[in-house]
């Protein structure tokens, strides 16, 4: 994976010489007033512009660093379906992705039981069993999931499941862990994502080191036992520059609070467009989604994942989740507003959320039933009004859904106008 100077550089070098890949994307946030949308191309502009309550967040750019990206299809001159983007202060700074990066390494889990099964000729697939055998102090080895309620196993295809219906971290490091970090990149590159980094666990600290080892994992067919013997991943490229890496005026460490912002430089990075273009690969694998190839599922494994993004917990047999823990809004940050236009039963959303640091994000392809129009959304808000992190004192109920909802909103208003019904009769 090849480092940049800026990943808006890298932006703006993809679509000077792809023109007919990318278009409309904002100007740098830099070129303009905060909060300003005469730079912002349409549609994206007439949406923002649609529900005024988004306006104060838009404006105060120094204090939440909105950033939002819409995508949509054009037909190209051979008749292929491109993707078209716009953007707000999409590439303005960093922002944490969170779970949102947990996606690619589903992706890549399901391109790497495809690979062994090439390798060995065993029957390896998303339901084999596997043993993950401890690695580092203090650790079991897992061998069963009891919420697996099919068998009690552990699988790639309950563990997507989990990571989809509630944003399951554990999921997340068993996957990033079968996978190994330089292949999740590699996974990655080859689709074009070429500045994101994904380089440690979630909810799970450890060093840098640590999040390069992979365990000793067995897979438990039937008539035979496979070992992927513990491993140490090859280091990435140094991570590419990006404005805003260090965030907040306090964080607390331990026991204690350090004055001063928190450096986020060895963390997580996935810009919007990114995030984005990933999504695009997944739902239409024969549109132009930009520079890069698609991913290496079957279609048996491609279905599965968007099964995974599709459903509401409600709606999971194995595993179950109780709706009022975790009602169908839960994984779903456009849902709310969505539904105050369109009927919950004629949309469809594949997505993946994320929330950490005080940070929100949304990364979603969203599908009106009744317009026969879809579009892509992927945005991000930074909500800490007291500058501490870790403390857990983020306006996300108060700030960031409501947020969220809005956009949701002027994205139904702008899927269900007059044209496109009339277009779709």
């Amino acid at each position: 994976m090849r480092a940049a100077t800026l990943p808006l550089t890298a932006l703006l070098l993809t679509a000077l010489l792809l023109p007919s890949m990318l278009t409309g994307c904002a100007a740098p946030p830099s070129a303009r007033e905060p909060g300003d949308l005469s730079a912002t191309s349409e549609p994206l502009r007439s949406i923002l512009r649609s529900r005024p309550a988004l306006a104060p967040i838009l404006a105060g750019a120094a204090q939440y660093r909105p950033q939002i990206l819409l995508g949509w299809f054009e037909e190209g001159p051979d008749g292929r379906q491109v993707l078209r983007q716009a953007g707000f202060r999409d590439g303005g700074e960093y922002f944490y992705p969170a779970s949102a990066v947990k996606l690619f390494a589903a992706i890549a889990a399901l391109e790497r039981l495809a690979e062994l099964r090439r390798e060995t000729g065993l029957d390896l697939g998303p339901d084999t069993p596997l043993v993950y055998h401890p690695l580092f102090e203090g650790e079991l080895l897992v061998d069963r999931d009891e919420t697996h309620l099919a068998g009690g196993t552990v699988t790639v295809r309950h563990e997507i499941r989990k990571l989809f219906l509630v944003s399951d971290n554990e999921a997340f490091n068993r996957l990033y862990e079968l996978v190994g970090q330089d292949r999740l990149a590699a996974s990655m590159a080859r689709a074009g994502i070429i500045d994101a980094r994904v380089v440690h666990r979630l909810a799970e600290p450890r060093s840098a080191e640590e999040n390069r080892r992979s365990p000793r994992i067995d897979f438990r067919g039937a008539g035979f036992v496979h070992t992927v013997d513990e491993r140490t991943s090859e280091p990435l490229d140094p991570a590419p520059e990006v404005i805003g890496l260090r965030i907040g005026d306090a964080y607390l460490a331990g026991d204690g609070r350090v004055d001063g912002p928190m450096d986020f430089s060895t963390k997580n990075y996935f810009p919007l467009v990114e995030l984005q273009r990933g999504l695009c690969r997944l739902v239409r694998p024969n549109a132009d989604c930009g520079p890069g190839e698609p991913f290496a599922l079957a279609e048996g494994d491609r279905e599965l994942l968007l099964e995974a993004m599709r459903l509401y917990p409600r709606e999971s047999a194995d595993p179950v989740y109780d709706p009022a823990e975790y009602p169908d809004a839960w994984g779903k940050n456009l849902l709310p507003g969505l539904t105050r236009r369109i009927a919950q039963a004629d949309l469809e959303i594949h997505n993946k959320t994320g929330r950490a640091y005080g940070f929100s994000v949304e990364n979603a392809w969203v599908y009106d039933r009744v317009s026969g129009r879809g579009c892509f959304l992927a945005a991000t808000i930074y909500t800490n009004a007291d500058g501490v992190l870790n403390d857990d004192a983020y306006e996300y109920r108060e700030v960031a859904d409501p947020f969220f909802a809005d956009l949701g909103e002027a994205l139904a208003i702008w899927l269900r106008r007059p044209e496109a019904q009339a277009k779709n009769r």
